[in-house]
Protein backbone atom coordinates (compact mmCIF):
# COMPACT_ATOMS: atom_id res chain seq x y z
CA UNK A 1 0.00 0.00 0.00
CA UNK A 2 1.31 3.44 -0.92
CA UNK A 3 2.45 5.59 1.99
CA UNK A 4 0.68 9.01 2.02
CA UNK A 5 3.02 11.89 1.35
CA UNK A 6 3.83 13.88 4.47
CA UNK A 7 2.29 17.37 4.35
CA UNK A 8 4.78 20.06 3.43
CA UNK A 9 5.83 22.20 6.39
CA UNK A 10 5.36 25.94 6.01
CA UNK A 11 8.15 28.31 6.94
CA UNK A 12 8.30 32.04 6.25
CA UNK A 13 9.93 35.28 7.32
CA UNK A 14 7.41 38.05 6.64
CA UNK A 15 5.11 39.51 9.33
CA UNK A 16 2.32 37.40 7.78
CA UNK A 17 4.18 34.08 8.03
CA UNK A 18 2.46 32.99 11.30
CA UNK A 19 -0.93 33.77 9.75
CA UNK A 20 -0.05 31.78 6.65
CA UNK A 21 0.88 28.80 8.82
CA UNK A 22 -2.44 29.18 10.69
CA UNK A 23 -4.34 29.42 7.39
CA UNK A 24 -2.73 26.23 6.05
CA UNK A 25 -3.46 24.41 9.32
CA UNK A 26 -7.11 25.44 9.10
CA UNK A 27 -7.43 24.20 5.51
CA UNK A 28 -5.79 20.88 6.33
CA UNK A 29 -8.13 20.46 9.28
CA UNK A 30 -10.97 20.73 6.74
CA UNK A 31 -9.49 17.84 4.75
CA UNK A 32 -7.43 19.63 2.10
CA UNK A 33 -3.84 18.55 1.41
CA UNK A 34 -2.56 22.07 0.76
CA UNK A 35 0.95 20.91 -0.15
CA UNK A 36 1.22 22.90 -3.39
CA UNK A 37 -0.51 25.85 -1.74
CA UNK A 38 1.99 25.79 1.12
CA UNK A 39 4.81 26.09 -1.42
CA UNK A 40 3.01 28.94 -3.22
CA UNK A 41 2.46 30.78 0.07
CA UNK A 42 6.15 30.39 0.86
CA UNK A 43 6.97 32.10 -2.46
CA UNK A 44 4.39 34.79 -1.69
CA UNK A 45 5.94 35.27 1.74
CA UNK A 46 9.37 35.75 0.12
CA UNK A 47 7.82 38.31 -2.24
CA UNK A 48 6.40 40.27 0.70
CA UNK A 49 9.83 40.27 2.32
CA UNK A 50 11.37 41.68 -0.85
CA UNK A 51 8.65 44.33 -0.93
CA UNK A 52 9.61 45.35 2.61
CA UNK A 53 6.37 44.50 4.41
CA UNK A 54 6.77 45.56 8.05
CA UNK A 55 3.29 45.18 9.55
CA UNK A 56 0.54 42.60 9.79
CA UNK A 57 -1.41 43.85 6.81
CA UNK A 58 -1.87 43.04 3.14
CA UNK A 59 -2.09 46.24 1.09
CA UNK A 60 -2.61 46.25 -2.67
CA UNK A 61 0.76 47.92 -3.15
CA UNK A 62 2.40 44.75 -1.86
CA UNK A 63 0.42 42.30 -4.02
CA UNK A 64 -0.03 44.01 -7.39
CA UNK A 65 3.29 42.90 -8.88
CA UNK A 66 2.81 39.40 -7.53
CA UNK A 67 -0.62 39.12 -9.19
CA UNK A 68 0.48 40.47 -12.58
CA UNK A 69 0.74 37.96 -15.41
CA UNK A 70 4.31 36.82 -15.93
CA UNK A 71 5.98 36.31 -19.34
CA UNK A 72 5.37 32.87 -20.86
CA UNK A 73 2.77 32.13 -18.14
CA UNK A 74 -0.64 30.76 -19.04
CA UNK A 75 -3.84 32.29 -17.73
CA UNK A 76 -4.66 29.39 -15.42
CA UNK A 77 -1.40 29.78 -13.50
CA UNK A 78 -2.12 33.47 -12.94
CA UNK A 79 -5.72 32.77 -11.90
CA UNK A 80 -4.50 30.18 -9.40
CA UNK A 81 -2.16 32.77 -7.90
CA UNK A 82 -4.92 35.37 -7.71
CA UNK A 83 -7.26 32.90 -6.04
CA UNK A 84 -4.58 32.00 -3.50
CA UNK A 85 -4.14 35.64 -2.47
CA UNK A 86 -7.93 36.20 -2.47
CA UNK A 87 -8.54 33.30 -0.12
CA UNK A 88 -5.74 34.28 2.22
CA UNK A 89 -6.91 37.92 2.24
CA UNK A 90 -10.45 36.80 3.08
CA UNK A 91 -8.98 34.72 5.91
CA UNK A 92 -7.26 37.85 7.26
CA UNK A 93 -10.50 39.83 6.95
CA UNK A 94 -12.28 37.21 9.07
CA UNK A 95 -9.69 37.94 11.76
CA UNK A 96 -10.41 41.68 11.43
CA UNK A 97 -6.99 42.31 9.91
CA UNK A 98 -6.44 44.84 7.11
CA UNK A 99 -6.17 43.05 3.76
CA UNK A 100 -6.95 44.02 0.19
CA UNK A 101 -8.96 41.28 -1.55
CA UNK A 102 -7.98 41.19 -5.23
CA UNK A 103 -10.72 40.94 -7.82
CA UNK A 104 -10.76 38.09 -10.31
CA UNK A 105 -10.91 40.74 -13.04
CA UNK A 106 -7.19 41.47 -12.61
CA UNK A 107 -6.45 38.23 -14.43
CA UNK A 108 -5.34 38.51 -18.03
CA UNK A 109 -8.06 37.77 -20.56
CA UNK A 110 -7.82 34.35 -22.10
CA UNK A 111 -6.98 34.50 -25.78
CA UNK A 112 -8.96 31.33 -26.34
CA UNK A 113 -11.91 29.94 -24.41
CA UNK A 114 -12.08 26.32 -23.36
CA UNK A 115 -14.19 24.11 -25.59
CA UNK A 116 -14.87 20.52 -24.67
CA UNK A 117 -15.17 18.10 -27.56
CA UNK A 118 -18.25 16.05 -26.78
CA UNK A 119 -18.44 12.94 -28.93
CA UNK A 120 -21.70 11.84 -30.51
CA UNK A 121 -23.20 8.48 -29.63
CA UNK A 122 -22.11 7.24 -33.07
CA UNK A 123 -18.53 8.41 -32.51
CA UNK A 124 -18.42 6.67 -29.13
CA UNK A 125 -19.65 3.47 -30.78
CA UNK A 126 -16.95 3.66 -33.48
CA UNK A 127 -14.24 4.41 -30.91
CA UNK A 128 -15.12 1.43 -28.72
CA UNK A 129 -15.43 -0.87 -31.71
CA UNK A 130 -11.95 0.21 -32.82
CA UNK A 131 -10.65 -0.59 -29.32
CA UNK A 132 -12.26 -4.03 -29.50
CA UNK A 133 -10.39 -4.68 -32.76
CA UNK A 134 -6.92 -4.12 -31.23
CA UNK A 135 -4.82 -7.12 -32.17
CA UNK A 136 -2.86 -9.01 -29.51
CA UNK A 137 0.89 -8.44 -29.74
CA UNK A 138 3.70 -9.66 -27.54
CA UNK A 139 5.23 -6.15 -27.58
CA UNK A 140 2.09 -4.55 -26.15
CA UNK A 141 1.24 -7.39 -23.75
CA UNK A 142 -2.40 -7.01 -22.62
CA UNK A 143 -3.26 -3.76 -24.43
CA UNK A 144 -6.02 -5.50 -26.41
CA UNK A 145 -7.64 -6.57 -23.13
CA UNK A 146 -7.02 -3.53 -20.93
CA UNK A 147 -7.65 -0.57 -23.25
CA UNK A 148 -11.21 -1.43 -24.40
CA UNK A 149 -12.44 -1.72 -20.82
CA UNK A 150 -10.52 1.34 -19.62
CA UNK A 151 -12.15 3.48 -22.32
CA UNK A 152 -15.56 2.03 -21.50
CA UNK A 153 -15.08 2.90 -17.84
CA UNK A 154 -13.99 6.48 -18.66
CA UNK A 155 -17.08 6.99 -20.81
CA UNK A 156 -19.53 4.76 -18.95
CA UNK A 157 -18.72 6.13 -15.47
CA UNK A 158 -17.44 9.63 -16.28
CA UNK A 159 -14.21 9.00 -14.36
CA UNK A 160 -11.15 11.19 -14.57
CA UNK A 161 -8.24 9.30 -16.12
CA UNK A 162 -6.25 9.55 -12.89
CA UNK A 163 -9.13 7.97 -10.97
CA UNK A 164 -9.40 5.03 -13.36
CA UNK A 165 -5.66 4.38 -13.50
CA UNK A 166 -5.42 4.47 -9.68
CA UNK A 167 -8.05 1.76 -9.16
CA UNK A 168 -6.79 -1.31 -7.32
CA UNK A 169 -8.43 -4.71 -7.42
CA UNK A 170 -9.83 -4.11 -3.90
CA UNK A 171 -11.55 -0.94 -5.15
CA UNK A 172 -13.64 -2.80 -7.74
CA UNK A 173 -16.50 -4.81 -6.22
CA UNK A 174 -17.92 -6.65 -9.21
CA UNK A 175 -20.25 -8.75 -7.06
CA UNK A 176 -22.08 -5.64 -5.84
CA UNK A 177 -21.31 -3.63 -8.99
CA UNK A 178 -19.58 -0.70 -7.27
CA UNK A 179 -16.30 1.15 -7.78
CA UNK A 180 -14.64 2.82 -4.82
CA UNK A 181 -12.89 5.99 -5.99
CA UNK A 182 -10.32 6.97 -3.38
CA UNK A 183 -8.42 10.19 -2.68
CA UNK A 184 -9.71 12.02 -5.75
CA UNK A 185 -8.99 15.47 -7.16
CA UNK A 186 -10.92 17.18 -4.36
CA UNK A 187 -9.90 14.56 -1.76
CA UNK A 188 -13.41 13.14 -1.68
CA UNK A 189 -13.88 9.38 -1.71
CA UNK A 190 -17.01 8.23 -3.47
CA UNK A 191 -18.82 5.11 -4.66
CA UNK A 192 -19.63 4.82 -8.36
CA UNK A 193 -22.08 2.13 -9.58
CA UNK A 194 -21.50 1.36 -13.29
CA UNK A 195 -24.42 0.33 -15.48
CA UNK A 196 -25.12 -3.40 -15.35
CA UNK A 197 -23.87 -4.17 -18.90
CA UNK A 198 -20.54 -2.55 -18.02
CA UNK A 199 -20.32 -4.55 -14.79
CA UNK A 200 -20.79 -7.76 -16.80
CA UNK A 201 -18.00 -6.73 -19.18
CA UNK A 202 -15.72 -5.90 -16.25
CA UNK A 203 -16.43 -9.30 -14.72
CA UNK A 204 -15.25 -10.96 -17.94
CA UNK A 205 -12.25 -8.63 -18.02
CA UNK A 206 -11.28 -9.51 -14.44
CA UNK A 207 -11.54 -13.21 -15.27
CA UNK A 208 -9.24 -12.68 -18.26
CA UNK A 209 -6.66 -11.02 -16.00
CA UNK A 210 -6.50 -14.12 -13.85
CA UNK A 211 -5.66 -14.29 -10.17
CA UNK A 212 -4.64 -10.89 -8.82
CA UNK A 213 -3.74 -9.53 -5.38
CA UNK A 214 -6.02 -6.93 -3.78
CA UNK A 215 -3.27 -4.30 -4.08
CA UNK A 216 -2.67 -4.89 -7.81
CA UNK A 217 -3.88 -2.29 -10.28
CA UNK A 218 -7.18 -3.05 -11.99
CA UNK A 219 -5.75 -1.70 -15.25
CA UNK A 220 -2.14 -2.96 -15.08
CA UNK A 221 0.80 -1.89 -17.19
CA UNK A 222 2.72 -4.56 -19.16
CA UNK A 223 4.99 -4.93 -16.12
CA UNK A 224 2.11 -5.16 -13.70
CA UNK A 225 2.37 -1.66 -12.28
CA UNK A 226 0.31 1.44 -12.92
CA UNK A 227 -0.50 2.34 -16.52
CA UNK A 228 1.18 5.47 -17.88
CA UNK A 229 -1.35 8.17 -18.77
CA UNK A 230 0.77 9.38 -21.67
CA UNK A 231 0.79 5.92 -23.19
CA UNK A 232 -2.98 5.64 -22.83
CA UNK A 233 -3.37 9.01 -24.58
CA UNK A 234 -1.16 7.92 -27.50
CA UNK A 235 -3.24 4.77 -27.94
CA UNK A 236 -6.41 6.87 -27.74
CA UNK A 237 -5.14 9.16 -30.52
CA UNK A 238 -4.47 6.12 -32.68
CA UNK A 239 -7.98 4.79 -32.05
CA UNK A 240 -9.52 8.15 -32.93
CA UNK A 241 -7.69 7.99 -36.27
CA UNK A 242 -8.90 4.45 -36.90
CA UNK A 243 -12.45 5.55 -36.05
CA UNK A 244 -12.38 8.46 -38.50
CA UNK A 245 -12.72 11.00 -35.67
CA UNK A 246 -10.70 14.13 -36.39
CA UNK A 247 -8.28 15.50 -33.80
CA UNK A 248 -7.37 19.18 -33.60
CA UNK A 249 -3.84 18.61 -32.30
CA UNK A 250 -2.33 18.64 -28.85
CA UNK A 251 -4.62 20.36 -26.35
CA UNK A 252 -7.42 20.70 -28.91
CA UNK A 253 -9.20 17.40 -28.48
CA UNK A 254 -10.97 15.18 -28.39
CA UNK A 255 -8.93 14.62 -25.22
CA UNK A 256 -9.29 11.61 -22.97
CA UNK A 257 -10.92 13.94 -20.42
CA UNK A 258 -13.57 14.74 -23.02
CA UNK A 259 -14.95 11.23 -22.50
CA UNK A 260 -15.96 12.47 -19.03
CA UNK A 261 -17.66 15.52 -20.57
CA UNK A 262 -19.33 13.23 -23.12
CA UNK A 263 -20.67 11.00 -20.35
CA UNK A 264 -22.21 13.97 -18.50
CA UNK A 265 -23.83 15.48 -21.59
CA UNK A 266 -25.23 12.11 -22.70
CA UNK A 267 -26.67 11.51 -19.22
CA UNK A 268 -28.40 14.90 -19.23
CA UNK A 269 -29.72 14.28 -22.73
CA UNK A 270 -31.14 10.91 -21.66
CA UNK A 271 -32.74 12.42 -18.57
CA UNK A 272 -34.31 15.15 -20.65
CA UNK A 273 -35.75 12.66 -23.10
CA UNK A 274 -37.13 10.67 -20.17
CA UNK A 275 -38.90 13.81 -18.94
CA UNK A 276 -36.86 14.07 -15.73
CA UNK A 277 -36.57 17.25 -13.65
CA UNK A 278 -33.02 18.20 -14.63
CA UNK A 279 -32.53 20.72 -11.86
CA UNK A 280 -33.48 18.10 -9.28
CA UNK A 281 -31.09 15.61 -10.86
CA UNK A 282 -28.06 17.93 -10.85
CA UNK A 283 -26.92 17.04 -7.29
CA UNK A 284 -27.06 13.35 -8.28
CA UNK A 285 -24.80 13.94 -11.28
CA UNK A 286 -22.48 16.18 -9.24
CA UNK A 287 -22.07 13.44 -6.61
CA UNK A 288 -21.50 10.76 -9.26
CA UNK A 289 -18.80 12.87 -10.93
CA UNK A 290 -17.16 13.81 -7.65
CA UNK A 291 -17.73 17.56 -7.95
CA UNK A 292 -17.52 19.64 -4.78
CA UNK A 293 -20.67 21.57 -5.76
CA UNK A 294 -23.20 21.63 -8.57
CA UNK A 295 -21.76 24.81 -10.16
CA UNK A 296 -19.27 22.90 -12.31
CA UNK A 297 -21.87 20.27 -13.12
CA UNK A 298 -24.34 22.90 -14.31
CA UNK A 299 -21.94 23.84 -17.10
CA UNK A 300 -22.93 20.56 -18.69
CA UNK A 301 -26.45 21.93 -19.10
CA UNK A 302 -24.95 24.69 -21.22
CA UNK A 303 -22.97 22.18 -23.27
CA UNK A 304 -26.06 20.03 -23.80
CA UNK A 305 -28.12 23.02 -24.93
CA UNK A 306 -25.39 24.10 -27.38
CA UNK A 307 -25.06 20.62 -28.87
CA UNK A 308 -28.78 19.83 -28.94
CA UNK A 309 -30.55 23.18 -29.43
CA UNK A 310 -33.73 21.46 -30.59
CA UNK A 311 -34.48 20.31 -27.05
CA UNK A 312 -34.51 23.91 -25.84
CA UNK A 313 -36.82 25.09 -28.60
CA UNK A 314 -39.13 22.15 -27.98
CA UNK A 315 -39.49 22.79 -24.26
CA UNK A 316 -38.15 26.04 -22.88
CA UNK A 317 -39.90 25.57 -19.56
CA UNK A 318 -38.42 22.15 -19.00
CA UNK A 319 -34.82 22.99 -19.86
CA UNK A 320 -33.72 26.52 -20.65
CA UNK A 321 -34.70 28.01 -17.29
CA UNK A 322 -32.09 25.89 -15.52
CA UNK A 323 -29.23 26.59 -17.95
CA UNK A 324 -26.73 28.90 -16.26
CA UNK A 325 -24.37 31.25 -18.03
CA UNK A 326 -21.09 29.42 -18.44
CA UNK A 327 -18.46 30.65 -16.03
CA UNK A 328 -15.65 28.14 -16.34
CA UNK A 329 -14.76 24.59 -17.15
CA UNK A 330 -16.24 21.58 -15.35
CA UNK A 331 -13.74 19.10 -14.02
Amino acid sequence: MAVPRKPATFTGNSPLAPLMAQYIQEKRACGYRYNDTALSLRRFDAHLCRQGLQQVELPRSMTSSWLAKQPHENGKTQRDRINLVRQFALFMRRLDLPADVPDHAVAAKESKSFLARVLTHEEVRRLLEAADRIEPKASTHMRHIVLPELLRMLYGCGLRLEEALSLRMRDVDLAQGVLRINDTKFRKDRLVPPARPLVVRLQRYAAALGSRADDDYFFPSPRGGRLDGGGVYRNYRELLHRSGIGHGGRGEGPRLHDLRHTFAVHVLLRWYREGADLQARMPVLATYLGHTSIEGTQDYLQMTAELYPEIVSRSDAAFSDVIPRRTGRPS
